[in-house]
């Protein structure tokens, strides 16, 4: 095994450090999820740790390092004679993003089971996690039936594998890390809150920062044993701290005062539930361990908030993890005790009664003091920077304070009023507008049967699900079919001698189940945002329903892709991703104005899903286009958006045509553009979950009543359609 990078050696983060120590002295707080762009030195971090874990005590030969001192009675390899056992290094395991459940879980041999009666039982990554470290790098692309998984094993502390009717259960408590890249999608609510703490990590700015991580990280590649060597003394410190402050964690007051700030911080950031309350309780008690003290201090609480909370305030998946740390302060302040867990008389002389969380001469983070006083991670030492960056919302609010009247822009998209902005040469640009509120948008999913990867949208064969057949396996079996099986095996019982209870099974008699669930699709938004669309009011309410659209693939884990065409082009606003957050973002900055190239949209998207379709060929997709239907500029554009159109239906593209068009006379331009592209049109009204009660609109739907719609209007808006 090749020698880690010393933990001690990891140049800044000091966020990501303390909270990696806080759980190497507390694993109850809860493991850590770090955030931040490629390249910070997040997985480095989390794989020196484990050097610095304290040696464990196991069950000589168990697999499941069961405790010498308590041991499981379930445990499968159990029951275990009381004695000293064996000490060994604490594993740290990592789980990779596209394992297999029987890797996770573990493996039962299905034919031994049902022949002999046995549990032939091979652990998985959760036994050899277990009084460990389970490492997951890029947890958001975890797949959700792993996720499920964990989510399990991290509630109960346990595994459960299931093979028709036979069962094996081990212990399974671990410390859960993950790191992720926020540009590729966000995790699931539920894993989120499973992690006690949060750290978003970013790269330094500072020059001299940056000349000594590259030194060291040269000086480590050239030769790691030396390099390690040379900051041995340091990690032995950073171990001995680590195993003090466990010895001194149950010594640790936790008085009434810190308890009562601590209740009225999650209450004032509106936090779900009560574990943010448990975390952050835990938190600071580990805080003060790990600063030598037994009394925990308001600078504690301030800490363990901001990092307990920021990822479990988020009220839906487009805003930003964070805490505004003014409010912080004076809730803190607010609830100040009076005794001396406000930290006035406190030994170490830090005198912080404000909730600064200037103690352990961190001071405000001028980075004029001691930068790192009590060695890696700091004495209860805050962020220099807030969480949130800042990427979502500001830079817009020009465009979406109601001073610019709505209206402006004449409807055919000719020459728009600027409001008093310079247009772009050609495109008549409007400055952006915000969206309207998001709402609970109708169902919309890709006819037929896929095979893409696990999702919530379209119906697709899937490894979990309701069970539809049986097949022979094709490789290992991972689902059996009991009632097949048996049928397959039940011939041959006469032949093959059996004599006993037992059903003699062969390898040719096991039957796979099949099963169909749901799968995630890419949906692509092709979005007109011409100068037909540039009305104040009607550009707001479109933004809000494609938002609606982004929040609902978030929840169905979909790929999204963002396509827009104004004055005389299309552009790809945003490749296909797994990053619904960035499409937000992207949507939200989106100019109008200029005529409207129809055609030059819907080429540029089917460019974009044959491109996509090399890339990721099982996952099918879903245009979802966002228009009034009307097309302008260049030679004859009625007649070159057609033909696109019918690009798409010879492909087989499911798609649905968002109907924007708005006021009295309506010349239903989408409805006949929807029939081309072979699929549906809705009003941005019927797009709305809640204006039929109980109606579900699927994409391939009846295409009948929009092509009659469109047909009926057809002979008195022809001429209309050819003057727009």
């Amino acid at each position: 095994m090749s020698t880690p990078f010393p933990f001690t050696a990891v140049v800044g983060q000091d966020d990501l450090r303390l909270a990696l120590l806080l759980n190497a002295v507390s694993p109850a707080v809860g493991g850590v999820l770090v955030r931040g762009e490629k390249g910070t030195a997040k997985s480095t971090a989390v794989r020196a740790l484990s050097a610095l874990m304290p040696r464990v005590d196991v069950v000589a030969g168990c697999r499941f390092s069961c405790a010498p001192a308590a041991p499981d009675p379930a445990c499968p390899d159990g029951p275990h004679e009381a004695g000293p056992g064996v000490s060994r290094p604490a594993r740290m395991v990592e789980l990779p993003v596209g394992a297999s459940e029987d890797r996770l879980v573990g493996a039962l041999d299905i034919e031994r089971a049902l022949a002999e009666g046995v549990k032939a039982f091979e652990p998985g990554l959760l036994a050899d996690a277990h009084r460990g470290i389970l490492y997951v790098d890029e947890v958001n692309l975890l797949h959700d039936h792993l996720v499920d998984l964990l989510l399990d094993a991290a509630a109960m502390g346990a595994s459960y594998v299931e093979r028709e009717g036979v069962s094996v259960r081990h212990a399974a408590r671990f410390l859960l890390v993950g790191t992720m890249n926020p540009e590729e999608g966000e995790l699931r609510p539920q894993l989120l809150d499973r992690f006690g703490l949060t750290v978003e990590v970013a790269a330094s700015r500072e020059p001299d920062q940056r000349v000594e991580v590259v030194r060291r990280r040269l000086a480590y590649d050239d030769d790691p044993d030396g390099f390690a060597t040379r900051w041995a003394g340091e990690e032995s410190d950073v171990r001995a701290r680590i195993v003090a402050a466990r010895e001194l964690l149950p010594s640790v007051r936790l008085g009434d005062g810190a308890l009562l700030q601590i209740a009225a911080t999650c209450a004032a950031f509106e936090v779900d539930g009560m574990r943010a309350d448990i975390v952050m309780a835990r938190t600071a008690t580990a805080l003060a361990a790990w600063a030598g003290r037994t009394d925990v201090l308001a600078e504690d609480v301030r800490q363990a908030a901001l990092l307990a909370l920021p990822h479990r305030r988020r009220r839906n998946p487009f805003d930003a993890p964070g805490l505004d740390e003014d409010r912080l302060d004076e809730t803190l302040e607010e609830f100040a005790a009076d005794d001396d867990t406000d930290g006035a008389d406190s030994p170490d002389g830090s005198g912080d009664t404000d909730g600064s969380g200037s103690g352990s001469g961190s001071g405000s983070g001028s980075g004029d003091e001691d930068p790192d006083p009590d060695g890696p991670g700091g004495g209860g030492r805050p962020p220099q920077d807030g969480p949130d960056d800042g990427s979502h919302g500001g830079d817009n609010e020009g465009g979406s304070d109601g001073s610019e009247s709505s209206g402006q822009v004449p409807p055919q998209g000719g020459s728009p009023e600027d409001d008093g902005q310079a247009p772009s040469p050609g495109a008549g640009e409007q400055s952006p507008v915000r969206a309207a509120e998001p709402f609970r948008t109708k169902m919309l999913s890709v006819p037929g049967l896929g095979e893409g990867a696990a999702g919530r949208r379209s119906r697709a064969r899937t490894e979990h699900g309701r069970t539809t057949g049986a097949r022979r396996p094709r490789g290992a079996l991972t689902k059996l079919h009991l009632a097949a099986t048996v049928q397959a095996a039940a011939p041959h019982q006469r032949a093959r001698g059996r004599s006993g209870p037992g059903l003699v099974v062969r390898r040719d008699d096991l039957r796979q189940a099949t099963r169909e669930g749901r799968e995630g699709n890419l949906v692509l938004f092709v979005v007109d945002a011409s100068g037909s669309m540039a009305a104040r009011q009607r550009m707001s309410a479109v933004k809000g329903a494609v938002l609606s659209l982004l929040l609902d693939a978030y929840q169905r884990r979909d790929k999204v892709g963002l396509v827009t065409f104004r004055g005389s082009a299309a552009e790809v606003a945003l490749p296909p991703t797994s990053s619904v957050d960035a499409a937000a973002v992207r949507l939200e900055s989106l100019p109008t104005g200029g005529r409207t190239p129809l055609a030059a949209g819907l080429l540029r998207a089917h460019d974009v899903l044959r491109v996509e379709r090399l890339r990721d060929p099982a996952r099918r997709a879903l245009v979802v286009l966002v228009t009034d239907g009307r097309a302008t500029g260049g030679a004859e554009p009625v007649a070159l958006a057609g033909r696109a159109a019918r690009l798409f239906a010879a492909d087989g593209v499911a798609s649905v045509v968002v109907d924007c068009e708005s006021g009295l006379v309506r010349l239903g331009l989408a409805g006949q553009l929807a029939g081309e592209l072979g699929g549906s049109a809705v009003t941005l009204d019927e797009l709305r979950a809640d204006s039929i009660a109980g109606l579900v609109r699927d994409v391939q739907g009846d295409n009948s009543r929009h092509k009659s719609r469109g047909n009926s209007r057809g002979n008195s808006s022809g001429d209309s359609r050819r003057a727009a």
